[in-house]
């Protein structure tokens, strides 16, 4: 009966049905091969960047040669190998403060060191906003410039947000942190295998560094300049003397930890006169002379303080195992 009723239709609604079924298929068929193509190149964008973190996972842990570059979401990095040195300076070098006795520290993990000091721009694209004063022009301000007037909490915030944020991406494995310098790791990277005051030598020249030289009627900048616009160290760091003082981990103590991988992050020091504890800045600043932008140069610091001439740097470090 159904089929006796069909052909009963009038020709030309049998032909609009057929042409209807014709695009209605053309539709679906063009829109499975659309749906095809999105997801095989979604697949294919997962498979890259799979791709992409595992060459990277792998060149993190594996740095050979001392000063290679690693590169992550526009942050540099230079390799830093294990090794060991002299923290510290002679009695005989000029501007040796008692803080300074040497001692003979070995690291037994390489780490990366950030290639710059963190810039006003990384730092808003993690950060999101300056946490107190703006950087102002007659202290540097810009983009490429270090970021400063942020106290050593805000320093370890902004590593926690880039950690959490290159791990959930896959960036670094989830036991590679993103982290501020020990003294003996800032100092190593610093040195970069020279025992001289300076990365430089046992002198530090105006195209060297950004500091303040106090005695010469050459134009000097007297503020922070943009990251990288001196010479690198051997390794291939900028800006480790002068230019801003850097954050590092540790807790100040009078004399420099020694040993193997010396961290002193959780072991308060000397008190201050007002029964307050400081942590460590390195490396000088645009503010200051030669002496105080020697390699083993330190500065006490109060961790909830803030100033124009203090910014940081980073490290990216692999957690030592447990147990060892």
């Amino acid at each position: 009966m159904v089929f006796s009723a069909l052909w009963m239709l009038p020709d030309e609604f049998v032909s609009v049905c057929c042409k209807a079924f014709q695009y209605i298929n053309h539709v679906l068929i063009r829109s499975l091969v659309r749906y095809c193509y999105c997801l095989g190149f979604f697949l294919l964008n997962v498979l890259a960047t799979c791709q992409q973190n595992t060459v990277q996972h792998q060149q993190l842990q594996s740095g050979r040669i001392p000063g290679e570059v690693l590169i992550l979401d526009s942050m540099h990095f230079n390799w830093c190998p294990p090794g060991t040195f002299m923290m510290g300076s002679p009695s005989s070098e000029r501007g040796h403060r008692s803080d300074e006795q040497q001692v003979e520290v070995i690291l037994t993990q390489g780490f990366w060191m950030g290639t710059f000091e963190v810039t006003q721009k990384q730092w808003l694209a993690i950060m999101d906003h300056f946490p107190d004063n703006l950087p102002q022009e007659k202290w540097g301000e810009g983009p490429a410039f270090p970021v400063y007037w942020v106290n050593y909490p805000e320093a370890l915030q902004f590593c926690n947000e880039m950690t959490d944020r290159w791990q959930k991406s896959g960036m670094i494995p989830h036991d590679w942190m993103v982290w501020l310098p020990t003294e003996a790791q800032w100092e190593y990277a610093c040195r970069a295998g020279n025992q001289k005051a300076t990365a430089f030598g046992d002198t530090l020249q105006l195209s060297e560094a950004n500091f303040n030289p106090l005695n010469t009627v050459d134009h000097i900048p007297l503020k922070a300049t943009p990251v990288g616009s001196y010479s690198p160290n051997a390794w291939g760091i900028y800006d480790m003397h002068g230019n801003e003082f850097e954050w590092c981990l540790d807790w100040y103590h009078g004399r420099l930890p020694g040993g193997i991988d010396p961290d002193l992050s959780q072991i308060r020091g000397v008190p201050n006169r007002d029964g307050s504890y400081s942590r460590v800045r390195r490396g000088g600043a645009w503010n200051d002379e030669y002496i105080y932008c020697r390699s083993a140069f330190r500065l006490r610091y109060e961790p909830e303080r803030r100033a124009d001439h203090i910014g940081f740097r980073v490290v990216l470090k692999q957690a030592k195992p447990t147990g060892n």
